[in-house]
């Protein structure tokens, strides 16, 4: 997977189109993420045992891949990302400027 917590990613396609957030989550192995601010639902929380309230909390859930593309931070525009090899190092580089992420 290309993209990493910390991550800042701009939301190319559903419901949160355009919307801007850090990733921070990566579910790898269902290619998901998890942004803040993106993709808010409202989870409902049962009653406890000790009498307390149930309550509706608003979480970020995961969001796919495909859907988001990172903000290259030379450009600060969505960009693809590559991979090379600098000083014996693989390095993330951003197809846009060609600048080391």
């Amino acid at each position: 997977m290309k993209l990493k917590n910390g991550d800042e990613i701009e939301v190319m396609a559903g419901k949160d189109r355009g919307k801007r957030g850090k990733i921070t989550r990566v579910l790898v192995k269902e290619e998901k993420v998890v942004v803040d601010g993106v993709n808010i639902m409202k989870k409902h929380i049962k009653a406890g045992r000790d009498g307390g309230a149930g309550e509706r909390i608003e979480k970020a859930f995961p969001i796919h891949v495909s859907n988001v593309m990172l903000v290259c931070p030379h450009t600060g525009k969505p960009t693809r990302i590559g991979y090379a090899v600098e000083g014996g190092e693989k390095v993330r580089v951003s197809r846009r400027s060609g600048k080391t992420i």
